[in-house]
């Protein structure tokens, strides 16, 4: 452990005009405050805070930052309290203190609303002074280095878990390379021992075989560039284990396939010495196609710059080589801190480095569940950059495999909701087209489009993702309140009342809703029965309700005149609210021509069945989930349905010919077939054919009937 005066020599080393006042009284003030108190290891609790703050010197972090991680752990552990730390040591430490506080509880629990709700404060902490995370990280690698000591097999891969899946995302998001290498290491001894043990072994025997591989292709680079008129720094490096263990599970390949595991790093005095060495390199050897890479010009996120290329280097192996300057190694190396040497800024989170925290925050501020933000955010921190520009040459940052529609909301999500079309390099592509370094994207858009659920399929930004459901959600609520209305006018109706919104006041809490508006899309959307809301408004009544309106949809279904002619033209189906989300049930897989009903589904809308359909018993004391329906027939002609058919042919050659030659011939289009049973006599097959309406379907049964080959056909419910 660092004693005192160790501690503030280490600090005056980079700053010399710090208050070695305030350090002394922040260890002297922690010491008390831990008192007794023990850690796992049965070291005293006091070494903890002391150990964080000395691996945030390594980073040289300023004053402020410093004392934070001495007291970090105050006031959720002692007696301390928020002014307490104000009064002794300041606002600025009392708030980033109590930053810290708020997440010391974060972890990967079973429960994931929790653990989301956690993630959220730490994003909002961080929003406001980045710091907050630095301390939590420094925090976490000493948790880390000892956790051995945790007695329990459960928890310390609860809190290695943890630190694999947030704790290193963020610390290499602000290029903490250095820390984020070690909490992955760590992460990885606990959470896969064998693989660990078997990767590091290798690497040992790669290390001792391999010194004069090293040395000799460093001598080699050396002489290579003893004539370009600058100084350089040549250094080998192996990569770290579980990053060998990611890619070998990336690319299926076994350890000795891996042709990059040593890779060499060229320093050198300016940007264009980095491309000078480039181009002398390239001169000397043969570059390995698609392996350069140029971060200066297009540096990641996270500020990093370097410019990385494969070639085939001396004795023919196949190296990788980066090169950069010595401010760029320390941005790579030390991140943030780095930044801050160099350009003396300040900690609040602004500037281009902090692009993805406020892409994190908006996917919060759009995400419904803590469940689906946590999905959106990790999706964020975990994928590769490809870089593209926009048409006035702005560089926008995605995730490798990201298509047309990330590109436009990454820029804005006004512009991702008015998205018609892209050109890809001045050609038009489709929106779902994946995105490659270097293409040059224009969003084309329209005031009147809104976003469609098929572009959630192949969107891959958390941001994208978040707002495409943001928009749905809110379109789908409006369809549900007023289907949700419509039920409860016609219940209202049955039991002789006339409805209005306020008769719902006085019972929103009986279905822990906010308000009334929540309760009846609830109603709409099938989660709260109309029953229970009668219940409850009207305590006490006695009503054949059920009965009498199951009955009415069971003797006939009346087809619906609807007033509104233009959702004739867009709806198949009249009779449900212009713009409601409906779909077909796959049971009785109705067609045009069949009497149908419509039955409220939760998160999809309206399910359309027959109304012979055998599955509508299990709704039977459900009336307010019916909807009236019939099919608008303007419609009918501009689409094709899937019916299936359950067919017995026989068992010799050519009559599955002669199956597909009659429905072919009738208009028809298998869309699947599956052998249910087969017999040394006879076949029995389940068959999707598309038609157009029910009167199709039938002629196509006729035919089959007629053929000698097939022995039965009956429409299938299924």
């Amino acid at each position: 452990m660092l004693r005192q005066f160790e501690l503030v020599e280490r600090v005056k080393s980079y700053d010399p005009d710090v208050d070695e006042e305030a350090l002394d009284r922040a260890y002297v003030f922690a010491m008390k405050m831990h008192g007794s108190q023990k850690r796992a290891s049965g070291d005293p609790y006091f070494s903890h805070p002391v150990e964080v703050a000395g691996i945030l010197t390594e980073y040289k972090l300023d004053a402020a930052s410093i004392i934070t991680a001495l007291l970090h752990d105050t006031i959720e552990d002692t007696a301390a309290s928020y002014d307490d730390i104000k009064i002794m040591f300041g606002e600025e430490v009392a708030k980033l203190v109590e930053g810290v506080t708020k997440l010391s509880k974060i972890q990967l629990q079973s429960d994931q609303l929790k653990q989301a709700e956690n993630f959220r404060k730490l994003l909002l902490a961080m929003s406001e002074d980045i710091r907050v995370l630095l301390v939590k990280l420094a925090d976490r690698v000493h948790n880390m280095r000892t956790l051995k000591y945790h007695q329990k097999p459960e928890k310390r891969q609860r809190i290695a878990r943890e630190t694999l899946e947030i704790y290193a995302p963020l610390a290499e998001r602000i290029g903490m390379q250095e820390m984020k290498n070690e909490l992955e290491e760590l992460s990885f001894k606990e959470l896969y021992p064998e693989p660990y043990e078997s990767i590091t072994l290798r690497l040992k025997m790669l290390r001792e075989e391999g010194n004069t591989f090293v040395e000799k292709v460093i001598a080699q680079l050396k002489e290579d560039l003893k004539d370009c008129g600058f100084e350089t720094e040549i250094t080998g490096r192996e990569k770290s284990p579980y990053s060998i263990w990611r890619k070998m599970k990336r690319q299926g390949a076994p350890f000795e396939a891996l042709c990059d595991i040593m890779a060499f790093r060229i320093i050198v005095p300016t940007i264009a010495d980095c491309y000078h060495t480039l181009g002398i390199i390239h001169t000397k050897y043969s570059m390995i196609p698609g392996r350069y890479k140029d971060y200066i010009s297009t540096p990641k996120p996270n500020g990093y710059k370097s410019l990385h290329t494969g070639v085939i280097g001396p004795e023919k192996h196949r190296i990788e080589i980066q090169i950069r300057t010595k401010e760029m190694h320390d941005v790579a190396e030390i991140g943030l801190a780095a930044h801050w040497r160099y350009k003396q800024g300040d900690y609040k989170t602004d500037g281009r480095q902090f692009a993805w925290l406020r892409e994190l925050i908006d996917i919060m501020e759009q995400s419904d569940t803590s469940k689906e933000f946590l999905e959106h955010a990790k999706m964020e921190m975990y994928q590769d950059e490809v870089f593209c520009f926009s048409p006035k040459g702005d560089l926008i940052t995605l995730p490798k495999g990201g298509t047309a529609i990330d590109f436009a909301y990454a820029v804005h999500s006004g512009l991702g909701n008015r998205c018609v079309g892209v050109k890809i390099n001045g050609v038009i592509k489709p929106l779902k087209t994946e995105l490659v370094n270097g293409d040059q994207i224009e969003i084309l858009t329209s005031k009147t489009q809104t976003p469609s659920p098929e572009w959630e399929r192949f969107a891959v930004t958390g941001k994208a993702k978040a707002a495409i459901r943001r928009f749905i959600r809110e379109q789908k609520r409006e369809q549900y309140l007023e289907v949700g209305r419509e039920i409860l006018q016609k219940a209202f109706k049955s039991e002789g009342y006339d409805y209005n919104d306020k008769s719902l006041e006085n019972v929103t809490n009986n279905f822990q809703q906010k308000n009334v508006e929540d309760l009846i899309a609830e109603v709409g959307e099938g989660i709260v029965p109309v029953v229970d809301v009668l219940d409850a408004v009207f305590p006490g009544r006695k009503s054949n309700f059920t009965t009498r309106v199951v009955n009415v949809f069971k003797r006939s279904t009346k087809k619906i005149n609807d007033n509104n002619q233009g959702s004739k033209k867009q709806n198949q189906i009249n009779g449900l609210i212009p713009g409601l989300a409906y779909s077909f049930a796959k049971c009785c897989r109705p067609l045009p021509g069949d009497r149908i009903v419509g039955i409220v589904t939760t998160g999809k809308g309206v399910t359309i069945h027959r109304i012979d359909c055998s599955n509508l018993e299990r709704f039977s004391q459900e009336p307010e989930r019916w909807i009236d329906v019939s099919w608008n027939e303007d419609y009918i002609s501009s689409e094709s349905h899937v019916s299936r058919l359950r067919i017995v042919l026989e068992n010799k050659p050519g009559s599955l010919g002669t199956l597909s030659n009659v429905i072919a011939k009738n208009q028809g289009n298998i869309a699947n077939l599956n052998i249910i049973e087969r017999t040394h006599t006879f076949f029995e097959l389940s068959v999707d054919i598309e038609v157009k309406n029910v009167n199709h379907l039938s002629d196509i049964m006729a035919a089959l009937r007629a053929s000698p080959d097939i022995n039965s056909v009956r429409r299938s419910q299924d």
